[in-house]
């Protein structure tokens, strides 16, 4: 059976999210977080950067939430969560997964864990990291929404929900405690959100992972 490592609202939400909306069997498996469980030899087994998510498959064990996305898509192809291979459609989905988890991921990480880019007690230093990088993802916001105004669609590649919804969706989520511009406050990404939590996959999620209000 599929295992999800995972811990609440961490990226492990968007395969989360996809094994609910592909109904298949699996297993959550908490990594405690709390108590460093990631950084455990066990752990650090199934992903040697001490992350999460990680999926198991049988023999197959995966880190890297794109490559879960992407396994998930591959191994179920009838799901339509990606667009046919081959296709101009599948060329933009994998540059938008590759966006969301080198660009507005990457840039929301620096945000939370600024420290990591100056020097020890250097708070000033890190608060200002921390300034650049909600600008930073102010501006990418806007390209998501900008994206969703472009074609006018309920979902993030026009008609058809894919994979890369779950993956907006969950980082979007992230700046609901932004003290400027958060997701939610953006024309086209506000709307949208709402409609993500309308999704039953997204609504039993956020419930297993034991959330509560406010969502985004």
């Amino acid at each position: 059976m599929i295992q999800l490592h995972y811990f609440p609202s961490t990226a492990s939400m968007v395969p989360h999210i996809l094994l609910e909306e592909l109904g298949l069997p699996y297993e959550r498996v908490l990594v405690d977080r709390t108590h460093d469980v990631q950084k455990t030899t066990a752990y650090l087994k199934l992903n040697p950067n001490g992350l999460i998510p990680v999926l198991t498959d049988g023999d197959l064990v995966l880190y890297e939430t794109a490559a879960i996305c992407l396994h998930l898509c591959d191994t179920h192809p009838a799901s339509g969560l990606a667009p046919a291979l081959g296709t101009a459609e599948r060329a933009h989905f994998y540059k938008w997964l590759m966006w969301l988890t080198n660009s507005l991921q990457a840039t929301l990480i620096v945000y939370f864990y600024p420290e990591r880019w100056v020097n020890a007690d250097n708070a000033a230093g890190a608060a200002e990291v921390k300034q650049h990088a909600e600008t930073r993802v102010n501006n990418l916001l806007k390209q998501l929404d900008n994206e969703l105004a472009r074609h006018g669609g309920p979902w993030f590649m026009g008609e058809a929900y894919s994979a890369l919804d779950p993956y907006v969706f969950t980082l979007c989520r992230w700046t609901r405690h932004f003290a400027s511009s958060p997701a939610r406050d953006k024309r086209q990404l506000g709307p949208y959100l709402e409609r993500m939590l309308a999704r039953p996959a997204v609504q039993r999620a956020l419930a297993n992972e034991g959330l509560t209000p406010p969502f985004v």
